[in-house]
């Protein structure tokens, strides 16, 4: 079994460092080989790629844009008449992502729109979810590149629409099978699926196989893997290999205190597991 790959959440990781770049750098002088970027698009993207380049990193997620963070917005693609702004999104989500050689967009479902009953426009937001989830997996298959989609978390963005029930992933698996492009896949957040559903040992086994990206953070405060926590993180890692997870896991959590000394977790796996190969 192979070592499983780790790669830095830019957006989330070296707070301490103002810039985009600066992230980037410190991620590859502590020994990452990928990173992730929440939303790159407050810098060009070739001043990232070249960043990347020099400090040996592939860049292998991003987000689509949010929409209008100031009016509540946190992402598109679920929002009724927001279509067409998701759209725009997505082609500048690929520009970047053609830019940085990165081959995976997360397609940002969204919340429930302010004011709305969940319950009342939860029909309408299926309908264009799978309407915009159609027309994003033929967009990035004439890319090459992947998309993925969350199973939102109620409780970290209250009024998140969630393609999926607390019991449940089959309604999030039922909506890849209707748009049914092998270039929609799942995204895990193992820290919105314990507060969602728990059973992560079942939900894992059953659904990696749709699963085309892994995130990591402990439950509850979203800290480090080796916070304290109601996770067992090794257990963890030792059931994505044992399954044969073969993508990247994300360090998408808040550092508790200077991120550089908070990775221990991770120099701890190394020197357990090794690191992967190329090729890997």
């Amino acid at each position: 079994m192979a070592p499983l790959r780790f790669s830095a959440n830019v957006s989330w990781l070296f707070p301490e460092l103002p810039s985009l770049p600066a992230r980037l750098r410190a991620a590859g002088s502590s020994g990452f080989e990928a990173a992730e970027i929440g939303w790159p698009y407050g810098e060009p993207p070739e001043a990232l790629a070249r960043t990347a380049q020099e400090v040996g990193l592939q860049l292998v997620l991003i987000n689509t844009p949010p929409g209008d963070r100031e009016k509540g917005e946190m992402g598109l693609g679920a929002v009724p008449g927001r279509q067409a702004a998701f759209r725009d999104g997505l082609e500048q989500a690929v520009l970047y992502a053609k830019a940085l050689g990165c081959p995976r967009i997360h397609l940002m479902a969204g919340r429930v729109p302010q004011g709305a009953d969940r319950a009342a426009v939860r029909g309408e937001m299926d309908a264009v979810f799978l309407e915009n989830l159609r027309h994003a997996a033929g967009v990035l298959a004439q890319g090459e590149l992947y998309s993925r989609i969350l199973p939102g978390a109620r409780r970290t963005l209250w009024g998140c629409w969630s393609p999926s029930t607390p019991a449940s992933r089959t309604p999030a698996a039922a909506i890849l099978e209707k748009v049914g492009r092998p270039n929609l896949q799942l995204q895990m957040d193992i820290f919105h699926w314990q507060i969602m559903d728990g059973n992560l040992t079942g939900n894992i086994r059953k659904f990696l196989p749709l699963v085309g990206h892994v995130q990591v953070a402990q439950v509850p405060g979203r800290g480090e893997p080796g916070s304290p926590g109601e996770l067992n993180f090794p257990y963890l890692f030792q059931l994505l290999e044992d399954e044969g997870y073969k993508g990247f896991v994300g360090c998408e959590y808040q550092p508790r205190g200077d991120t550089v000394e908070g990775l221990s977790w991770l120099r701890s796996y190394w020197d357990k597991r090794g690191r992967p190969q190329a090729g890997q």
